[in-house]
């Protein structure tokens, strides 16, 4: 704990042990979530504000000082873009050329031409998941949604029987795996290992895409039939440019940061000596900066040159892709103040005492306090990041494994039933042409259902690991 931790535990909350104390640190940190929850849903205020804000309350309410409660908060939000802010940026750089390049299409273009009717769903949930991988959820859902009216008008089958999967590809791989902002910002938080968390993190995203997405699309589109909207088939990027780049090297550019960063898991769990060469090789090249970095320059010849495009094309490209960001980068640091605000003012450690008395998992208590910010707030981001600074008290006794378990059991619990306070909720109506009930009843209860089964397979890893 830092230094400043230590001052405001001994200044601003009565000993850890004291009822009185734990109940004044519980009631501060409800207030401090109710004020961003009203701020967000009542008023229409951005997330970063909301939460600076929030931090100010929570912080006071705990007994603090306001200048140690700026200090905290600034720690964290430095902290936290520190850790993961130049993650994001390489991410968003990457997701960019792979968009702007006709790469993206290229990978959908092949899978599909190759897939019969029947196996359309199927198609469908890898296309999202292999270009979810470097996309945010909402580049995704730009990127695909031309694809998936498109595949849906030409086929004949449903609109939602095709979209849920592509949808349920995207959200999973937005919750569960690393380099999207949630889940780097919960490895940050809860000090877990992110080539255990990635590898974990795909296992448990195969089944429960493949549940929530082609199985799942398949009941949902019984209950609501909708045909595909033509006001809402924009053009494509590639359609403008001469020439595409190959899907073996799209898909491999992709792959590479993914491969790199478990390459150095794997190091980490089979070699012994660590002086070794072919260790301290891969433990360079594995650091997920390292990585990310290598694939947005492989993708600058892969994926940019070629497309044709020229050097100063591709700094453009690097240009345009980070404006867009600014806004993450901001809700992921007032999340991180947020959390370190928590953390300074004895929460985590008041949830760590009353957890002892509790016959509950710690993977059970991630995900229900992510369920609850998230169905608060609308956030996916704001619970992930919220909820794994108060569950990382949690992890200091545990192993590498179930730390990254964690992780995961709070990104599941972030992504529960997403209703009209979710951003997401409106751009998928939208785009899809649906009614506020039709939106619910398939786009809510499937990210239910990727919550619930998520936290199904996360609990019985824990069980054999």
């Amino acid at each position: 704990m830092s230094a400043l931790s230590v001052e405001l535990l001994a200044a601003a909350a009565p000993p850890p042990i004291a009822d009185s104390g734990h109940t004044r640190l519980a009631l501060a940190a409800l207030a401090g979530i109710a004020v961003i929850v009203l701020l967000i849903t009542r008023w229409r205020m951005h997330a970063f504000l909301a939460l600076t804000i929030g931090s100010g309350v929570l912080g006071v309410a705990a007994g603090a000082s306001l200048a140690d409660t700026v200090t905290s908060f600034t720690t964290g939000l430095g902290s936290t873009v520190a850790g993961v802010g130049t993650l994001i940026a390489l991410g968003a750089i990457l997701g960019k050329m792979l968009a702007d390049s006709g790469g993206a299409d290229q990978i959908v273009d092949t899978i599909l031409a190759r897939t019969g009717p029947k196996r359309l769903p199927w198609a469908m949930a890898l296309i999202a998941g292999l270009i979810g991988l470097p996309l945010f959820f909402e580049v995704g859902i730009v990127l695909l949604i031309p694809v998936v009216l498109l595949v849906a008008r030409r086929s004949g089958q449903s609109l939602v029987r095709i979209g849920i999967p592509a949808l349920a590809g995207l959200s999973v791989m937005h919750g569960l795996v690393p380099p999207h902002p949630g889940p780097l910002a919960a490895i940050d938080a809860i000090h877990a290992d992110l080539g255990t968390t990635l590898a974990l993190g795909v296992l448990v995203a195969l089944p429960t895409l493949a549940i929530a997405g082609p199985l799942f699309g398949r009941f949902a589109s019984g209950w609501v039939d909708v045909t595909p909207p033509d006001r809402m088939t924009p053009a494509r990027p590639s359609d403008d440019l001469d020439r595409r780049p190959s899907f073996a090297a799209t898909v491999g550019t992709m792959l590479l940061p993914v491969v790199l960063m478990l390459s150095k898991a794997l190091a980490d769990v089979i070699v012994d000596d660590k002086s070794n060469l072919a260790y301290r090789v891969f433990d360079v090249i594995g650091t997920p900066l390292i990585a990310l970095l290598a694939a947005v320059v492989v993708g600058m010849f892969t994926l940019g040159r070629a497309a044709g495009f020229s050097k100063e094309r591709i700094s453009a490209t690097v240009d345009s892709s980070l404006g867009p960001i600014a806004g993450i980068l901001l809700i992921v640091g007032a999340g991180g103040g947020f959390k370190q605000t928590l953390i300074d003012c004895g929460v985590g450690t008041m949830i760590l005492d009353w957890s002892h008395g509790w016959h509950i998992s710690a993977l059970l208590l991630g995900w229900l306090i992510a369920v609850l910010i998230r169905v608060a707030t609308g956030s996916a981001t704001v619970a992930i990041i919220s909820a794994s600074g108060l569950v990382a008290p949690l992890a200091a006794t545990m192993s590498g494994t179930h730390t990254a378990l964690l992780v995961l059991a709070v990104g599941a619990g972030s992504l529960f039933f997403s209703h009209v306070n979710d951003a997401g909720f409106w751009l998928v109506k939208e785009y899809f042409g649906m009614d506020i009930p039709q939106t619910l009843k398939t786009w809510s209860v499937m990210e239910t259902v990727i919550s619930v089964v998520a936290l199904g397979f996360v609990m019985l890893l824990s069980l054999v690991l």
